[in-house]
């Protein structure tokens, strides 16, 4: 498995989009797939504003490439 360390600011704001993206599917069309991938986004995001906010300078935040993908898909 390969990670990265990314600026987490950035990846709050992918994050967030990502989620405003699957706040527009259809009620009809959320399964379970849906929410394990809303959940996940949102606990990446959680995350990430964390280390955002970090007082230590050290403002990055490391994911899979999975998780990346995950929140860097056109939904």
């Amino acid at each position: 498995m390969s990670y990265a360390q990314l600026d987490a600011t950035r990846i709050t704001r992918a994050c967030h989009t990502a989620l405003q993206v699957l706040e527009s599917v259809e009620e009809k069309d959320r399964n379970e797939t849906y929410q394990r991938k809303t959940l996940m986004i949102q606990r990446i995001e959680a995350l990430a504003r964390a280390a955002a906010e970090s007082k230590n300078g050290d403002q990055v935040i490391t994911l899979t490439s999975e998780e990346f993908w995950l929140i860097s898909q056109n939904w």
